[in-house]
């Protein structure tokens, strides 16, 4: 088993130390319980190709740039993601179809570590968002709790809260299993989420 790719460790540890920073509760517990288990063993890595789409193309670096004024360790987290990005697969919504055309062209989705990620694992999944400007990620929910770190303005939503923008570096928790989505506004959005699997 090869070791994890540095660029992939750098990732993950800014992400730990952004959400340790931020996050509270449930959100901090499970945000924990993933970087405990990455901490504790590793997967294969490089287990899809890299590939990108339009939008990773056309909105990624816009997303990085926009967190040089963020703090610190956000902004390292942003340059780090930048290094890391062309590694990575960047895809659809598996449920994402053509006839839903905004949606479906105006979105990616990478898997940092995972099922069917650049570390492929089946305990965690860490990953990355990235909307086009005016993009709504419909409504969905998935058995996983999930801890969203904002690395743009976005706004979340789910069935116990109204639309809410936690701005760069803010914290978004969804409990296991229930209904929510994102959106972006103006500008595109970017964000990491991160779920304990199981």
């Amino acid at each position: 088993m090869a070791s994890r790719a540095p660029a992939l460790q750098t990732v993950l540890d800014l992400a730990e130390a952004c959400i340790g920073a931020a996050a509270s509760g449930d959100a901090a517990r499970a945000a924990s319980e993933v970087f405990e288990r990455l901490r504790n063993g590793h997967g294969e890595m490089d287990a899809v190709g890299a590939r990108g789409l339009p939008v990773s193309d056309a909105y990624l670096a816009p997303c990085i740039g926009a967190l040089a004024s963020a703090g610190s360790k956000v902004a390292a987290l942003g340059q780090a993601l930048a290094a890391l990005a062309p590694a990575l697969a960047w895809d659809r919504r598996k449920t994402s179809t053509p006839a839903n055309q905004p949606f479906h062209d105006g979105h990616a989705n990478a898997t940092l570590a995972g099922p069917g990620g650049y570390e492929r694992r089946e305990d965690v999944w860490v990953g990355a968002t990235l909307m086009a400007p005016g993009i709504l990620y419909p409504d969905h929910s998935h058995p996983p709790e999930e801890v969203y770190l904002a690395l743009s303005e976005g706004e979340w939503w789910n069935s116990d809260m109204e639309w809410t923008e936690p701005g760069r570096g803010g914290i978004i928790y969804n409990p296991p299993g229930i209904l929510h989505a994102m959106r972006s506004g103006q500008r595109p959005f970017l964000a990491l989420w991160v779920l304990p699997v199981g």
